[in-house]
């Protein structure tokens, strides 16, 4: 049998993202079997992907191990993290000839702690915004200020700072320790979340730029836009910390039209079938290559595309439901671990 004909396993965490559901439908489409993995029932892409799996928390001792085992079992050739929590831990099973979809280690846990970013970035001449630990001075920086967590993703802990004395309340009433908070610049251009494609030659195949309309949390609305600074600034991301797979750039640009990165996503970002739509398909071209099957990437997309985010159904017998031999929602749940089949 040769290999195009083998229906290669895909391992794809964090079933419950917004955008995860679409990316399991399309890589089901695309010809692979795609295993689905979340920490619970409720998560929409466990009943969308060819089996499914329940896990421990991406940042549990458990995680790793749990997903060994479930990789030994489906005979799954790659897996696709897609959220923080994971990416340092999972990056470790490429050791055991596992395809990893990620960054190198190295810029996995640089992106990861955002103030040695912001360092690392303005040492290489990368705009960042003026960043210090909130534990120092802010003297200097002009308010407002963004006051954010160290890691983490999505919104979580973040704040607007308006003035010195909300500043001052903030630090004295966070939950959060202040050693593992940052201070920031805040740039008030147009923000942006830039798809950028590479794997491990580190050439960059393509530079997918999208203009955020509205973000809760993930990007609701965007559209594709093209600006030669926010590429060129994405191309030298790569050239100075060698990503060597792919990442997600959030800048913002300043009053001079300058792109100001403030956070890096050392992973596919929940607006990557924008990427696809507009014409590069970042995650199934990168997985082809990484597989052996498929051809590199061209960074030919299109302008002006606006990605509006909403709810979808999907339809199944109850027949079909209940034989999953669990229900969405508290109680009921199985062991972790346990497969769940899903009707192809």
């Amino acid at each position: 049998m040769g290999q195009d004909s083998v229906q290669p396993t895909v391992v794809v965490t964090t079933a419950g993202s917004p955008s995860t559901p679409e990316t399991i439908l399309r890589l089901r489409r695309q010809g692979y079997r795609v295993i689905a993995t979340d920490i619970e029932a409720n998560a929409p892409g466990l009943y969308l992907a060819d089996r499914s799996h329940l896990v421990p928390p991406g940042d549990s001792d458990a995680f790793v191990a749990d997903l060994r085992d479930i990789c030994a079992r489906e005979g799954a050739s790659a897996v696709i993290p897609l959220v923080d929590e994971e990416l340092a831990g999972v990056s470790l099973l490429e050791r055991e000839g596992i395809t990893v979809l990620l960054p190198r280690l190295p810029f996995i846990t640089t992106c990861l702690d955002k103030y040695v970013l912001m360092r690392r970035l303005a040492a290489a001449g990368i705009g960042v915004p003026s960043t210090r630990l909130a534990s120092e001075p802010a003297d200097g920086l002009a308010f407002p200020l963004i006051v954010k967590p160290r890691s983490g993703r999505g919104s979580r802990g973040v704040s607007v700072c308006f003035s010195r004395l909300a500043l001052d309340r903030l630090l004295a009433t966070t939950s959060y320790p202040v050693s593992d908070l940052i201070v920031q610049e805040r740039i008030r251009g147009p923000e942006f979340t830039v798809s950028v494609v590479v794997w491990r030659d580190g050439e960059v195949q393509a530079v997918v730029p999208k203009e955020v309309i509205l973000k809760q949390g993930v990007t609701r609305f965007a559209v594709t836009r093209r600006n030669e600074e926010v590429e060129r600034t994405c191309r030298a991301v790569q050239s100075a910390l060698r990503a060597d797979g792919p990442f997600n750039v959030q800048l913002c640009l300043d009053e001079a039209g300058t792109p100001r990165v403030f956070e890096i996503n050392p992973r596919f970002s929940s607006t990557a079938s924008l990427t696809t739509a507009a014409g590069v398909d970042e995650i199934g071209g990168l997985l082809g290559q990484a597989l052996g099957r498929g051809p590199r990437l061209v960074d030919e997309w299109r302008e002006g595309l606006v990605m509006v985010r909403h709810w979808t159904d999907e339809f199944t017998s109850e027949k079909e439901f209940d034989a999953h031999d669990m229900r969405p929602g508290p109680g009921a749940l199985p062991a972790l671990g346990s497969a769940v089949p899903v009707a192809g």
